[in-house]
């Protein structure tokens, strides 16, 4: 089992990749752990986590609320949790974000934990410290950066994802391979056969690249003040078209990022056959790059989105393959260039 550490401003983040959720038990106390994880994953895995008390919610993005957060605080209020209550999520991106935001604000912070259970959450979404839950439909509009204590990575719970599910984990992955590391980009081009069919080298090696990426990117901007922005690549015009198109995270992550590769090329920065090359990876992952929709709907989604400071909106631009850089652009230059999204094809 191979491990990761993330100084932070809490202590130390452990992230153990390749263990087995059989092994909760010995990194955390029983009787002092309550499992917070959603009807699909107890379904399938509930006899693993059956000594625990657990907190079962409903899946799927529309339940990352407060009133799904308000339920859990009344069902520890009735467990009655303490300061010694340890929290640990079990489930994909939404759990991982609900149980850390309960977590970070229940009794003003206890110790909590994450075993991801999707490809999204192993190689991203449940490692950096960002817990929240979306406000009025805009995404993570209400929310804590506070590190989980450690993040168990078990490559085995994969294998009952759909195919829609993995492709929102490639679509994160293939983003860390753009931003900062070129030969995990290359490795996904070159070894795709073997990854979609989930050969555990080629898992395990997307999942260790990623969080290594991830992780000395955030023990340098925890908070979000500079370097980190750049792990938005994507994310900007991405989360609108989430939210106006009513598309799965990934597909809408995939046409941000052809969206700022598009960009990149419009400054000048990387040329039309890196452009088409960002395209034909993405696609090989059954990714999108191009999309039909209003364009006024998504820039008013852009306008609201938590990134944007004044007229301004911070885009993750490329240099080259592997290589990015933050600017602020404003935003009527991205309004200008929405509709071109629809030629990317």
């Amino acid at each position: 089992m191979r491990e990761i550490e993330l100084k932070n401003d809490r202590g130390l983040s452990r992230i153990f990749l390749g263990g087995s959720i059989e092994e909760l038990p010995r990194l955390v106390d029983v009787e002092k752990t309550v499992v917070i994880t959603d009807t699909n994953v107890d379904r399938l895995y509930g006899e693993k986590i059956s000594d625990f008390r657990r907190i079962v919610i409903e899946p799927g993005e529309i339940n990352k609320s407060l009133d799904t957060v308000k339920g859990i605080y009344e069902e520890l209020m009735d467990f009655e949790a303490d300061r010694s209550t340890k929290i640990v999520g079990i489930g994909g991106g939404v759990v991982c974000d609900i149980a850390g935001f309960v977590a970070s604000t229940y009794l003003r912070g206890l110790f909590f934990a994450f075993v991801p259970t999707t490809l999204l959450a192993q190689v991203d979404a449940a490692v950096g410290g960002k817990n929240g839950v979306n406000f009025f439909g805009y995404k993570n509009l209400i929310g804590t950066i506070n590190q989980p204590d450690f993040v168990l990575c078990d490559f085995n719970l994969l294998k009952t994802l759909t195919p829609g599910e993995l492709k929102n984990g490639f679509a994160e992955a293939i983003k860390h391979g753009l931003i900062g590391d070129y030969d995990l980009l290359s490795f996904m081009e070159k070894e795709r056969t073997s990854i979609i069919s989930l050969k555990e080298y080629g898992i395990e090696r997307i999942v260790h690249d990623s969080l290594k990426l991830k992780t000395s990117i955030v023990a340098e901007d925890e908070r979000e003040g500079g370097k980190r922005r750049i792990l938005n690549f994507g994310h900007t015009i991405g989360h609108a078209l989430e939210k106006t198109l009513q598309i799965s995270h990934g597909e809408a992550v995939s046409l941000g990022m052809a969206f700022e590769a598009y960009l990149s090329e419009i400054k000048g920065y990387i040329e039309r056959e890196d452009v088409e090359r960002i395209y034909g990876i993405l696609k090989g992952y059954g990714l999108p790059v191009h999309f039909d929709g209003k364009a006024d709907t998504i820039i008013d989604a852009i306008r609201k989105d938590k990134k944007r400071e004044g007229d301004y909106i911070y885009a993750i631009l490329l240099h080259r393959l592997g290589e990015a850089s933050i600017e602020r652009i404003k935003l009527n230059e991205i309004e200008g260039l929405i509709n071109d999204m629809c030629k990317f094809e």
